[in-house]
């Protein structure tokens, strides 16, 4: 932006003491007025307005008079961390930029959901790194990228204080305290910017996280030191602390030299670079002063101007960050309380969970209105369900603790997702935990569609059966499974054995409906059989593999694929719901699968082929053409068929979630169909 530029008009929330260096420092950015004052204590609102004179329209009351003024364009957070997540999200849905201080989030499932909701929105959103914006780090990383001390080997970091006492916020669990959380950050991101500076790019992330610390008894970090490890080799070592005495000092050692910082986080009036290289003696590089607060004013303003995002600190980078402080973290053996498996998690706005428009009512081809940036949902009907099923099913194996589960069902169920897919043999019975606190968390049981599975090998037999979905409603805090599924199917078992007592479970209510998944059509024709000739239930859903790449072989052991033209054909004679697993071929249509890149052998065995790598190229052309990736691609390929199906998906991440989403918008005739199944050479 130029001097000239439009005022960017800001408002600060939580007028602390960072929240006067940031105001301080404003008028000196390019083109940012502090207009607005936002506070839980009046007192301390207007303290702050009277100290640093907002101009028109100086709105100076709580958060919410605050962000529901149209005269703010930007606000910068800066509350203690918990806060952080609400407070932007409200100020994101205001449609308001953000500068959120660090941590933006206390963890990385939050930070994912905020910058979901960021990109959602258009608005920019930056974690408030000040120091990446300063002259100093601006010239280390020129230094570093242009080869100055050859090859970077390892980066030595600290930002540690001594408070003295051990009292308030940053020793309260509660509130995200810990040295690693509060500064511990500034070395870990400059570790981070360094090695992204020595491949090009902006950040990289450690491959490993190592550390450890002393735990104080509040339960948080007192002093934590951490070993990362990189790529392509470069190493760092980091320290940090609340109780620790150790200066503030930044070393980078290369082949040929060493870079040191006195105060690498300029937070003094004056810096100097130290730079080593072999032969040439020490120089002495004198920065100049520079108001680092202004400068990501700056950086933000850029951004919210030409609708991007800022490249020094983007979402991905913030993201990275908050993965590597939950790392280190856990390896120092802290853990939050509204962490833990059985904290009542909010949402992000902590508003009550607000389902998709129209999942509540959807009727059979119904669909949801779709939120912000996602399509809408379609829905089917499942025999003995009496709610909507979403014709996309979220699979609950990739959730790794309470915190990440909540962002992503929360996210799922937004979207219009009603269908809950979970196992027995899932994580050890964790992921159905999990599902079960959120659904209890949420009040959200009687919404959703619940899918337990059970009877894997080698406890495939009818009493384990029963055995395991006690176990399974017990962790899931229910006491029904809408649809139950047979995981695998036990040949030596009389298929008889298996209806009968899915029967007798669905008349107690324990089961609505059921199926097996990994079936054969014969197995399956036989037991429908059975139940006819004797008065039983019949099997209403089956669970195989289907999908556009058709399977040369099945991942796991026991596992069935229907991606055949027989199945396909029986599958649309019987009219029995499918709910295939591995829609998208473990990652053939994502820009893995090359016919020279052999690197993934489990890829190569189930679907290299010459025919799958024609209809990869086919899903391309449909996929530039409606500008979607070409797993949107795949995905809309399963939801098309002549026959009824309930796509499973298991995105890990939001943005995972999203990109696969996508395939609901994806229109296509039944002549795409065959075309993409090279069942027919035109269009």
């Amino acid at each position: 932006m130029s001097s000239a530029a439009a005022p960017v008009r800001w408002a600060v929330l939580g007028p602390g003491s960072i929240a006067r260096r940031f105001a301080s420092e404003l008028p000196y950015s390019e083109a940012g007025v502090l207009v607005a004052v936002g506070s839980t204590s009046p007192d301390r609102a207007r303290s702050f307005a009277e100290e640093f004179a907002p101009a028109a329209p100086a709105v100076v009351g709580t958060y919410d008079e605050v962000l529901a003024c149209p005269e703010v364009d930007a606000v910068y957070v800066a509350t203690v961390h918990t806060t952080h997540a609400p407070l932007a999200a409200a100020a994101l849905e205001a449609g308001k930029h953000v500068l959120c201080e660090k941590p933006m989030t206390p963890n990385a499932a939050t930070t994912m959901a905020l910058a979901d909701l960021a990109t959602r929105s258009g608005l920019a959103l930056l974690e408030a790194y000040m120091y990446r914006f300063h002259p100093q780090t601006v010239k280390v990383l020129e230094l570093v990228r242009d080869g100055a001390i050859g090859e970077v080997l390892h980066i030595d970091a600290s930002f540690a204080f001594d408070t003295g006492r051990e009292e308030g916020r940053l020793f309260d669990p509660a509130t995200a305290g810990g040295g690693i959380l509060d500064v511990g950050g500034y070395p870990l991101s400059l570790a981070r910017f360094v090695v992204g500076a020595t491949q090009g790019t902006a950040y990289a992330d450690p491959t490993d996280v190592r550390g450890a610390g002393t735990v104080g008894a509040t339960g948080v970090d007192l002093a934590a030191a951490a070993h990362l490890s990189f790529a392509d080799g470069i190493t760092a070592a980091l320290r940090t602390g609340i109780r620790l005495d150790d200066p503030q000092s930044a070393t980078i050692t290369g082949s040929r030299g060493v870079i040191r910082l006195a105060d690498p986080w300029a937070l003094g009036d004056q810096q100097v670079i130290e730079l080593a290289v072999v032969g040439e003696g020490l120089a002495r590089i004198e920065v100049p002063a520079a108001r680092s607060y202004a400068l990501e004013a700056d950086a933000l303003a850029r951004a919210a101007a030409t609708g991007t995002e800022v490249p020094e600190i983007d979402l991905a980078n913030s993201l990275g960050q908050a993965r590597a402080q939950d790392s280190w973290r856990r390896a120092v053996g802290v853990t939050y309380p509204f962490e833990k498996d059985d904290a009542e998690i909010p949402t992000l706005s902590g508003r009550p969970l607000v389902m998709g428009a129209g999942a509540r009512s959807a009727v059979v081809d119904g669909r949801t209105a779709g939120t912000e940036g996602t399509p809408a949902m379609p829905y089917g009907r499942i025999p003995g369900i009496d709610k909507p099923v979403s014709r996309l099913v979220m699979g609950c194996d990739n959730q790794s603790e309470l915190p990440h589960a909540s962002a992503m069902f929360d996210a799922f169920l937004e979207a219009g997702g009603t269908t809950f897919d979970t196992a027995y043999v899932y994580g050890g019975g964790r992921p159905e935990a999990l599902l079960g606190a959120w659904m209890r968390n949420r009040g959200v049981r009687d919404d959703v569609v619940l899918i337990a599975k059970g009877a894997h090998t080698p406890h495939c037999d009818p009493e384990s059966i029963i055995r395991q979905l006690t176990e399974s409603l017990e962790r899931l805090g229910t006491d029904h499974a809408d649809i139950y599924m047979m995981h695998r199917d036990n040949l030596q078992v009389p298929v008889g054995e298996f209806v009968d007592v899915l029967d007798e479970l669905a008349g107690a209510g324990r089961i609505t409906a059921f199926g097996g998944s990994n079936w054969t059509p014969e197995r399956v024709d036989e037991a429908q059989e059975y139940a006819r000739r004797t008065g039983r239930r019949e099997f209403s859903v089956l669970s195989n593999h289907f999908g556009l790449a058709r399977a040369l072989d099945v991942p796991w052991a026991g596992c069935v694929h229907s991606t055949d033209p027989d199945s396909r054909q029986w599958l649309e004679q019987r009219k029995i719901a499918l709910l295939p697993w591995s829609s998208q071929a473990r990652g053939f249509f994502t820009g893995r699968a090359h016919p020279q890149d052999t690197s993934d052998p489990e890829l190569v065995r189930c679907y290299y082929s010459e025919e799958n790598f024609q209809r990869l190229e086919r899903a391309r052309v449909i996929a530039e053409e409606q500008q979607v990736p070409p797993t949107a691609v795949a995905l809309a390929y399963v939801l098309h068929q002549r026959f009824e199906t309930y796509a499973l998906f298991g995105p890990r991440t939001l943005a995972e979630m999203r990109s696969s989403m996508r395939g609901l918008g994806v229109s296509l005739s039944e002549r795409d169909v065959q075309w993409l199944d090279l069942r027919t050479e035109t269009r």
